[in-house]
């Protein structure tokens, strides 16, 4: 045997065993449970490079009856795409391999006469296998060979391809003997699901059964329900959570996640890629993700009453789209894919979701549901044993009401407010600067110009020095000239002793203007100093740890003083909502006695147990926003015995008042606030 015959032997061995590991890797990857997309990508190259083929596709066949190419490997090469007459004989020829169901070789440029023909317009070898199983034809392959070979190569190439189409088949056997298990798994937890969300008609407790059950039932990490109240969606229930925090802001992301999904009427499919979604969806998806770091996020709108498919094809029929009344949707947090399994579960999930959380919510809305209940659950009242207690709490019913209604009572307002002396002031900061001094604390005794605070000025302190300074040149130089004119007039001439004598007298109104200026700035730095303006006590509190060092500005109010020993009257800080019961019980006992005043009864915040007296004395004219409080209206009550007050007073103290209204019925002294309420919110808007 020569060496060339040697060489030859090995490589058809060499090619027989790597034609065998493909072959054995084919078959590993039929047997294996990845998805069909996955599958293509690695059955069609290796068979191609088993047959040393330029090229192939996969064709798979639509539950409509259309082939859509799953996968391909140099399909360019066989310049379809450039010819639309000869991709339709190609399509023509693809669909009767099909109808054959039988694997053929097709040479090229086999195009038979007339334009409805099919045939091979490629200039390669077209080798077909068609991958069927007993249910059901899956789609065929085509394997773009060279033409230049014998007869007998290329029908070995077809019953290779045969063989692989066979694997192929086995593929989609085995998948649909898994789909038909998890299929009759599905029916089982589709059935306990179904069963379950349907037997409560309470609107929560359906919600977290569907969250609960449905993800068992996804088989995903986490399943929430948001319901849609006016134009927001809020989440109503999350999976394995009892309790719902809805001030997280992962529960609100969430929600409006929701909000915009339900906005749009679209599903969202979210895999990390946000790319293809509405602007306003995707930037909710990003915020929430970024919140809660999760991978796969699916949202579906759930619409009870979606439209069919004649009356969104037919214009005259077609009624108004009914909106989502929330959505659910399903989350992972590790994995960002969805198999094919799950995301018709998801579908299933949702389709259930709409009927049974529609129900319950439609059920709810009824006008008045719980008052039917009660009457539905109330039969027993109007047995013959319980008849007579019923009367009997009817008529105590009808009894109290109508007491309500036209019993009258004593109508107050109440109110907080605070215990003031009538002599107070504030000391308040004359200039710009920083507190260097503070000369008393919170509680010590004051007299009307001692001093409280002494303050510091850097600027007003330059300016005086300046001015000082400008003063002192001025006058030496007035002094100086004064000199020559005196003591050196026989030897300075005329014309000079005339500039000495003009600049002389500039000098001295300069002179002057500089001492009125001094003067001013010596009054500001007197200024400095914060005398108190009254006799008192010092009510502010914690003065140096609020002051000392700080810079303040003119006008800012800096300590403030109250003198005890002065009368002591009652400030009120009564709402807005609450002053016009006040004013207009006043207008009406003014007009049968201009000087009538109303009656006001308080107690001490550290003295409950004793209620005092007083008249209002004062009404503000306008309404002021006061911290906390809100908007308030300030209302001053002169004691009516000051002697009752306790030792300990202190100003500021809190009391709590109530100013006397008249009578009113007792049902409207009890709610006349919900009264208010009603009329202003609903009533006013009809």
């Amino acid at each position: 045997m020569s060496v060339e015959q040697s060489m030859d032997v090995q490589l058809i061995e060499q090619t027989k065993q790597q034609i065998r590991a493909l072959v054995n890797e084919i078959t590993q990857i039929s047997k294996s449970d990845i998805p069909p997309e996955d599958f293509h990508g690695e059955f069609l190259p290796r068979v191609i490079s088993a047959l040393a083929a330029t090229g192939g596709a996969l064709w798979t066949l639509d539950p409509n009856g259309s082939l859509s190419l799953a996968y391909h490997v140099n399909m360019r090469e066989t310049k379809l795409q450039d010819d639309e007459e000869a991709n339709k004989r190609h399509s023509r020829l693809l669909y009767k391999i099909l109808r054959s169901g039988e694997g053929s070789l097709v040479p090229p440029h086999t195009v038979s006469e007339g334009s409805e023909e099919e045939g091979n317009p490629t200039d390669f070898l077209l080798v077909f296998g068609v991958i069927k199983t007993e249910l059901e034809t899956i789609g065929l392959i085509e394997i773009l060979q060279r033409p230049d070979t014998s007869i007998t190569t290329q029908k070995g190439y077809l019953r290779f391809l045969e063989q692989m189409t066979g694997l192929a088949s086995d593929y989609y056997k085995n998948r649909q003997l898994r789909n038909f298990g998890d299929r009759q798994n599905l029916w089982t937890q589709l059935e306990e699901f179904t069963r379950t969300i349907h037997d409560s008609l309470d609107r929560r407790e359906t919600a977290y059964t569907i969250v609960n059950e449905g993800r068992r039932l996804i088989e995903c990490d986490r399943v929430s329900i948001a319901i849609r109240r006016g134009n927001r969606c809020y989440i109503e229930a999350v999976s394995g959570q009892d309790l719902l925090d809805k001030r997280s802001s992962t529960v609100k992301l969430l929600g409006k996640l929701a909000t915009s999904v339900v906005r749009s009427n679209e599903q969202v499919w979210y895999t990390g890629d946000g790319s293809n979604l509405a602007p306003q969806v995707e930037r909710a998806v990003d915020d929430y993700v970024d919140e809660s770091h999760t991978k796969m996020v699916v949202v579906f709108p759930l619409v009870r009453n979606r439209l069919t498919e004649e009356e969104m094809e037919d214009p005259k029929n077609r009624k108004k789209p009914e909106p989502p009344f929330g959505a659910i949707i399903v989350e992972q947090i590790e994995d960002n894919r969805i198999p094919e399994r799950m995301r018709k579960r998801i579908e299933i999930v949702a389709e259930h979701t709409c009927s049974a959380l529609g129900n319950a919510i439609e059920h709810n809305n009824v006008f008045l549901m719980p008052l039917w209940k009660f009457i539905g659950k109330s039969q027993f009242l109007f047995a013959a044993r319980t008849l007579p207690k019923t009367v009997t709490v009817t008529l105590a019913v009808i009894a109290v009401i109508l007491a309500l209604i036209f019993v009258k009572i004593d109508f107050y307002m109440h109110s907080p407010g605070t215990l003031e002396p009538l002599e107070k002031a504030h000391a308040y900061a004359r200039l710009d600067g920083n507190i260097k001094r503070i000369f008393v604390t919170h509680g010590d005794k004051v007299q009307a110009g001692q001093p409280l605070i002494e303050m510091q000025s850097t600027e007003l302190e330059v300016q005086l020095k300046r001015s000082y300074g400008t003063l002192l040149a001025t006058n030496e130089r007035i002094e100086s000239i004064h000199k020559m004119m005196t003591y050196s007039a026989q030897e300075v001439s005329p014309s000079e002793m005339s500039r000495l004598n003009s600049e002389f007298l500039s000098l001295n109104v300069q002179s002057e203007s500089e001492r009125e200026r001094l003067k001013l700035l010596q009054q500001q730095w007197n200024d400095l100093v914060v005398y108190a303006p009254i006799n008192g006590e010092v009510v502010s509190w914690d003065i140096e740890q609020t002051l000392q060092g700080r810079p303040v500005v003119r006008g800012q109010q800096l300590m403030e003083i109250a003198n005890p020993d002065s009368l002591w009257i009652l400030e009120l800080q009564v709402s807005e909502k609450r002053i016009g019961h006040i004013l207009k019980y006043q207008k009406k006992i003014r007009e049968e006695n201009p000087n009538s005043q109303l009656s006001v009864k308080f107690v001490l915040a550290s003295e409950t147990g004793k209620t005092h007296y007083g008249k209002v004395i004062s009404i503000h004219d306008r309404a002021e926003v006061r911290g906390e409080a809100g908007n308030t209206v300030l209302v001053k009550t002169a004691l009516d015995d000051p002697e009752s007050l306790p030792d300990f007073l202190k100003p500021g103290l809190d009391v709590s008042a109530k100013v006397y209204c008249g009578k009113a019925p007792a049902g409207y002294v009890f709610i006349h606030e919900a009264i208010s309420w009603f009329q202003r919110t609903v009533l006013f808007w009809f």
